[in-house]
């Protein structure tokens, strides 16, 4: 068994290439305002009861027409 004064590795990472990587790069990032963006995207990627009405009539159209095409 090898012994090693410094441990240049992250030995905890499983894979070769994670453990090849220097610490900075696992470190967790500062918060800086990313909440509110993400608040903010979630609010616009909501949907509304027309995009759920507009959605449920193209399905139905669809339905439709392919079960008559079908049959």
């Amino acid at each position: 068994m090898t012994r090693r004064a410094l441990v240049l590795t992250q030995e905890s990472a499983g894979h070769w290439f994670r453990r090849s990587l220097p610490p900075h790069v696992f470190a967790m990032p500062v918060d800086d305002g990313e909440a509110e963006e993400n608040a903010e995207a979630a609010r616009k990627w909501r949907l509304s009861g027309g995009d759920w009405r507009g959605f449920i009539g193209a399905y139905c159209a669809s339905f439709v027409a392919i079960t008559l095409f079908i049959a």
